[in-house]
């Protein structure tokens, strides 16, 4: 592969039928059934264009789960879309916090915006340093930070945000019980979430940015007209609302406890300290380990297209102690863990 292949490579490529998927992040593998019936409800309303009180709707629940104002909510076709429109700012350079999510600096970069990476410290956990990363017109930074599962304190990004317009890729925040280190509504800000991992909507594609509305004007520049469909609209207000929201909450404390015992099984293979619904580990050898794992049945997320990893890291998705136990024989199996 190519440096450029490495960054739009996704873990869903390592899944096929049959496997058994560590590889992807997705809670569940569909979507709730209240959630499904919402979408099935909303189909109702597809044989009209959505209306700009159908945006309005969204947005305000967005507002309601978050605490900010209407205008401070922009609707996307998932966080992806945000990444796109990032070019929309200008920047003249934007930095790019590594390892992370490749997506925004494959979005950047298409756009023809100069990226410089900011490559963390493995043997310092991943840890962000505002004087390491110093100003931008633009930062990217991913919290909690996939593949590393590191959970940035938010009084350092509010740091970074003193003299850059920094972007926060909060995809898994909502996989962190309490989502203690949230940035939405901070100063210079611009917060992209998902609802991808915790609902299971990968095929949907909906999330939402908050930000002040003159930043969100900037970067919704030029957008089409009716760029989000009804389905999505109808996720984004069902999974803001108060009883989706507790849900949510629930699902998080399980995870954590979920990773805990994965992390007892994986012992010190586990780098850092991880907070999100997903491990990074380094292996000796890791071409072979996964791929004797693949022969085994487990697909595990390869970690050298990471900028900053290397072939021995793969990224490892939290699931059930009984559903982690094929994986867990597979590396023993292996000779990864005893």
């Amino acid at each position: 592969m190519t440096s450029d292949d490495l960054l739009r490579y996704h873990g869903d490529v390592a899944v096929r039928p049959g496997l058994v998927d560590f590889a992807v992040n997705v809670r569940g593998g569909r979507p709730p059934g209240w959630l499904r019936e919402r979408l099935v409800g909303a189909l109702e309303r597809v044989g009209a264009y959505p209306s700009k009180a159908d945006d309005e709707r969204a947005r305000v629940a967005v507002a309601d789960r978050h605490g900010c104002a209407p205008d401070e909510v922009l609707i996307l076709n998932g966080s992806a879309e945000g990444f796109v429109l990032l070019a929309n700012l200008r920047p003249r350079v934007a930095k790019v916090v590594h390892p992370q999510f490749t997506e925004p600096e494959v979005a950047l970069r298409d756009a023809g915006v100069p990226v410089e990476r900011v490559l963390l410290d493995q043997a310092d956990g991943f840890r962000l340093h505002p004087e390491k990363v110093g100003k931008a017109d633009l930062v990217v930074i991913g919290n909690p930070t996939n593949p590393t599962s590191t959970l940035h304190p938010a009084d350092r990004i509010r740091e970074i945000a003193r003299e850059s317009t920094v972007v926060v890729d909060e995809a898994f925040m909502d996989a962190v019980p309490g989502e203690p280190e949230s940035v939405v509504g901070a100063a210079n800000t611009l917060v992209l979430r998902s609802l991808t991992k915790t609902w299971a909507l990968p095929g949907l594609r909906a999330g939402y940015a908050v930000g002040h509305p003159d930043l969100l004007a900037a970067l919704s520049r030029n957008r089409p007209q009716w760029p989000v469909g009804t389905l999505t609209l109808e996720a984004v207000v069902a999974c803001c609302e108060a009883p989706a929201v507790a849900e949510a909450e629930v699902a998080a404390v399980d995870a954590q406890a979920h990773r805990r015992v994965l992390q007892g099984e994986l012992g010190a293979l586990v780098l850092g300290e991880p907070r999100a619904p997903f491990v990074l580990i380094e292996v000796a050898d890791g071409e072979r380990v996964r791929r004797e794992l693949l022969e085994r049945g487990i697909a595990v997320r390869r970690g050298d297209t990471f900028p900053g990893l290397g072939p021995n890291h793969l990224r490892i998705a939290v699931r059930s102690p009984q559903e982690c136990g094929p994986l867990i024989a597979a590396l023993r199996a292996v000779e990864v863990v005893r």
